[in-house]
C-alpha cells in the first residue's frame, strides 16, 4: 500500500511538471524591429533634401522598409470534418482426425486420439470528428526583414488585458508588397508561411483547460 502511494505521488509531480508555462507579453521575437540606421549625408547649402524621410519619386507610401508598420485585417475561417469506420472478424478452426494404422484406430490407454480447435474473433469501431473555427479583427505589425526578392517578413503581437485575464493574438509571415493595399493594410489570407495565434490567460481561459489529472486519464497511460 505504502509502495503505491508513493508511486501514484511520483506521477503526479511527473504530469503537473509537464504543465506548460501560460505565455507572457513583451516577447522578444514579436518585438517592433527600428528603423535601419543610415548615414546623415553632408549637409548641402540651399537644399531641403532629407534623406531620412525621401520616398521613391513614384511611391505611394507603403511599407517598405524595415520597421515600417503594417495592419494585418484577420479574416480565418476553418472547418473539417473526419469520419472513420472498421469492422474486422476473422475464424479459423482446424480439425485432426484420429490416426489408424493398417486400418486399425490408433488410441491412447483407450481414449481416441484425434482434436479439433476454433476461433472467433471479430472488431468493430466507429468514429467521426467535426471542427469549425474562424477569427476576425485587426493586428498592426512591423516589418522585421526585407528579403533579397523584395518579400517582407512581418511580426508583431497584441495584448488586451480584461476583466478576468488577458488575451493575445501574434502574427507572423511573409508579404509580398504588391499584396498591400494603398492604406498599409493587407488580408491575412495573403501571408506565407503564416503564423497565427489566438489564446490568453487568466480564470476565462483556465477554465476551458483540462487539468493534469483529467489530462492523465484521457491519456494512453490510463489503462481502463
Amino acid at each position: 500500500m505504502k509502495l503505491c502511494g508513493v508511486s501514484i505521488l511520483v506521477v503526479a509531480l511527473v504530469l503537473g511538471g509537464c504543465v506548460s508555462k501560460p505565455p507572457e507579453p513583451d516577447n522578444p521575437y514579436f518585438a517592433p524591429v527600428p528603423p535601419q540606421a543610415y548615414q546623415p549625408p553632408a549637409p548641402v547649402n540651399g537644399s531641403i533634401y532629407n534623406a531620412a524621410t525621401s520616398m521613391n519619386l513614384y511611391g505611394d507610401g507603403r511599407a517598405s522598409r524595415v520597421g515600417d508598420i503594417i495592419t494585418i485585417v484577420l479574416s480565418e475561417r476553418t472547418q473539417s470534418s473526419k469520419s472513420a469506420e472498421t469492422d474486422i472478424d476473422k475464424s479459423s478452426g482446424f480439425d485432426l482426425p484420429q490416426p489408424t494404422i493398417f486400418g486399425n484406430a490408433l488410441s491412447a490407454f483407450g481414449n481416441p486420439i484425434n482434436a479439433s480447435f476454433e476461433s472467433d474473433s471479430e472488431f468493430e469501431s466507429e468514429g467521426t470528428s467535426d471542427m469549425s473555427n474562424s477569427l476576425s479583427g485587426n493586428i498592426t505589425v512591423t516589418v522585421h526583414e526585407v528579403r533579397p526578392n523584395g518579400t517582407l517578413l512581418v511580426r508583431g503581437e497584441k495584448w488586451l488585458t480584461l476583466n478576468q485575464g488577458d488575451e493575445y493574438i501574434r502574427v507572423s509571415g511573409i508579404l509580398r508588397e504588391r499584396d498591400i493595399g494603398p492604406d498599409n493594410t493587407v488580408a491575412s489570407t495573403r501571408l506565407a508561411d503564416a503564423r497565427i495565434s489566438y489564446s490568453g490567460t487568466g480564470a476565462v481561459h483556465n477554465s476551458n483547460v483540462t487539468g493534469w489529472l483529467g489530462k492523465f486519464f484521457l491519456s494512453p497511460l490510463w489503462l481502463f
